[in-house]
């Protein structure tokens, strides 16, 4: 989308409009609003949607299980699957977004499957979509494996994953510890699902042939990112050889592989929050246990069931299910946005907030974690209600960074200084050797393996990234860290590198360059480094070289494209403008007329709940494959950008504190 197109004319803040009892009055609207939202118990948990392909791919497990019909769930979820079809006659991989194939094809599939006639004109207008990309044979791995599930697609054109792929010596260039966890959780269940082969149920015997009857032929074409012609011949090659001897591995070897499999999945079953609480590895934990003959009633079974069941949202008329839940993530910025905002029922909800995140940290569990830094001690966060075996960086250094807030701002005592010392040693412990953090391991570096023809998402690894390590970096500033030391100075090396020709940074786990260049911003701030410093100048001068003639500020999700060319423009969003108002301030910037338009900008477009509302994506699962929008993002996050310009305009300096 050209931004230019749809954008306001340029706002001119006056004296006036942002006087501090106006601003006062918006922090309060927001807060008020915020504070309705929380739960009893004191967190936050804020919807988490992705694109069709989760609320469909609900739709198939319950007709591959042959589960008993809910009509009134599947009439919802085909309202909801419906409504998000684009214009071009396919879905999306967020919201406007360009036509996916492989969304497409498991979007028609389900709607097919809850009775859809399919001579209806938006199932016509999505099968002939689907054929100019080449019909379902152009789809991607994990799509032709569901569809394979269901007879619907050869296994020949699956890349072969051994199940003794489990068994393997962890020095073998192929294995399990040396990919992500989210790879690893979804592998093992899946491992047992392709020697096994099993077929769904499917009551009604839904087929779409027709998907693969096409003259257009198109390759399915991989989202890795940098691939080398001879690691990918060289895998493709083992495929070939893999499928040759695909029936003669030993019979024991093969029931060893199995029950190896097995015990991975029991081990981490993490009860109603399910395998590595994610929606693919809890999914295909229940299509595991259910190939291997394990009863509905069976203990571990129907918890990985009921786990996949806790994710659907039950709107009045629409219903979808949600990849996973947020709440860690959700309730400590959350904390953060109201500490910010200040004021005495803010505070005391802050601390209500933090008090029901202390119990959750990882103390007892050495997760997968632990194959690299056997020596640290566990004292992580995850993003989930509960993923003991899978805490993060990122979750963990918010938190501490949330719970130090507290302990300096509000007098809360010595209360957090275990949770907050164990949660540093984690960190420091789970640095990677260039300086930078990954999510959930450290130096998740084997990029080879993005060559594999399985890893054609793009999404095999965890390695370091800027948004992470920006994260780590200011928890420990924040918490003292010297600039000086060894380890802060291999930090702030790494985000150096890291920074673009133009000034700004990559983000990960949001969209895209807005959220890296706002993450590392920040994060220097807290180590001290001089706002004049040139690597600080050239991402001040490129956020005001981006913002919108509206004032706010806002990147496409295509900003991830495999040429990585860099930011691309769209339309104003309230979390994005308050990202990049953030990391200006962080900056030294609070008196730019660049943040002034901004504040104003977030002023201009709260809605009369006093929140902001938006549709846009702006997080990120998997670049290129997975968007992600938190519906908590446009809640917290200009609340915290409006309050902390209000701060910093009512103190003597302009200097921001925290590491956030």
């Amino acid at each position: 989308m050209d931004a230019s197109m749809t954008l306001a004319p340029e706002p001119t803040p006056t004296s006036d409009s942002l006087r501090l009892d106006v601003l006062d009055a918006v922090v309060s609207r927001a807060t008020d609003a915020l504070l309705d939202l929380q739960r009893p118990d004191g967190h936050w948990v804020f919807e988490l949607e992705a694109d069709a392909t989760i609320p469909a791919e609900y739709v198939l497990l319950k007709h591959y299980l042959g589960e008993p019909e809910d009509l009134e769930l599947e009439r919802k979820i085909g309202v909801y699957l419906r409504r998000i079809q684009g214009e071009h006659g396919g879905w999306p991989l967020f919201h406007g977004g360009a036509f996916d194939v492989s969304a497409s094809v498991k979007a028609y599939f389900a709607l097919k499957m809850i009775g859809d006639d399919i001579d209806a004109p938006h199932m016509v207008r999505a099968r002939e979509a689907i054929w100019a990309h080449g019909g379902a044979a152009a789809t991607n791995v994990f799509t032709r494996i569901q569809l394979a599930l269901y007879g619907a697609g050869p296994w020949s054109t699956i890349p072969t994953m051994p199940v003794e792929l489990i068994l393997l010596p962890r020095w073998f260039p192929i294995h399990l510890s040396k990919m992500s966890y989210w790879a690893r959780t979804v592998i093992v269940p899946l491992l047992v699902l392709q020697v096994k082969k099993p077929v769904a149920r499917n009551p009604r015997g839904v087929r779409i042939d027709e998907l693969y009857d096409t003259p257009v032929h198109i390759k399915p074409k991989s989202k890795a990112a940098d691939t080398k012609w001879l690691w990918t011949w060289g895998f493709n090659t083992l495929d070939v050889v893999l499928k040759a001897v695909e029936g003669l591995w030993p019979k024991g070897l093969r029931q060893k592989a199995i029950d190896r499999c097995v015990a991975f999945v029991t081990e981490r079953l993490n009860g109603e929050d399910g395998l590595g609480a994610i929606y693919p590895a809890m999914a295909n934990s229940v299509m595991m246990f259910d190939v291997l003959g394990y009863p509905e009633d069976h203990p571990d079974r129907a918890i990985a069931r009921k786990s996949v069941a806790n994710l659907v949202v039950l709107g009045e008329d629409e219903a979808y299910c949600q990849p996973c839940v947020s709440p860690v993530w959700d309730t400590a910025l959350t904390a953060h946005a109201l500490m910010e905002a200040g004021g005495e029922a803010a505070e005391r909800e802050a601390l209500r907030a933090l008090s029901w995140l202390k119990p959750r940290q990882v103390l007892d569990v050495k997760g997968d974690w632990a194959e690299q830094r056997p020596d640290v001690r566990p004292g992580g966060w995850a993003f989930q209600y509960n993923n003991a075996h899978y805490p993060d960086t990122d979750d963990t250094a918010v938190v501490v960074m949330a719970m130090d807030r507290a302990r300096a701002r509000l007098g809360a005592g010595s209360g957090y200084d275990e949770a907050i010392a164990r949660g540093e040693e984690w960190i420091v412990g789970l640095q990677s050797q260039n300086g930078g953090w990954g999510a959930f391991d450290a130096d998740n570096t084997f990029y080879y393996l993005n060559n594999i023809p399985f890893a054609d998402h793009g999404a095999l690894l965890d390695p370091p990234t800027v948004d992470v390590a920006a994260r780590c970096v200011g928890m420990l500033a924040q918490l003292g860290e010297p600039k000086d030391s060894p380890r802060m100075q291999r930090a702030l090396a790494y985000l150096e590198t890291e920074q673009e020709p133009d000034g700004s940074w990559f983000g990960r786990w949001g969209v895209n360059y807005i959220y890296g260049t706002w993450s590392a911003l920040c994060a220097l701030n807290a180590a001290g480094v001089d706002p004049q410093a040139p690597v600080m100048r050239k991402a001040v001068d490129w956020l005001i070289s981006v913002q919108n003639p509206d004032g706010g500020w806002g990147e496409d999700c295509e900003s991830y494209a495999l040429d990585y060319k860099g930011y691309k423009p769209f339309p104003s969003n309230a979390s994005q403008t308050a990202w990049a108002l953030i990391g200006l301030m962080a900056a030294g910037e609070a008196d730019h007329p660049a943040v002034a338009r901004g504040v104003q900008y977030l002023l201009d477009t709260q809605t009369s709940d006093g929140l902001w509302g938006q549709e846009h994506y702006t997080g990120g699962g998997f670049p290129r494959v997975f968007y992600l929008r938190y519906h908590g993002y446009p809640k917290f996050f200009p609340l915290w950008a409006v309050a902390r310009y209000r701060n910093l305009k009512r103190a003597n300096d302009r200097h921001v504190a925290f590491g956030m």
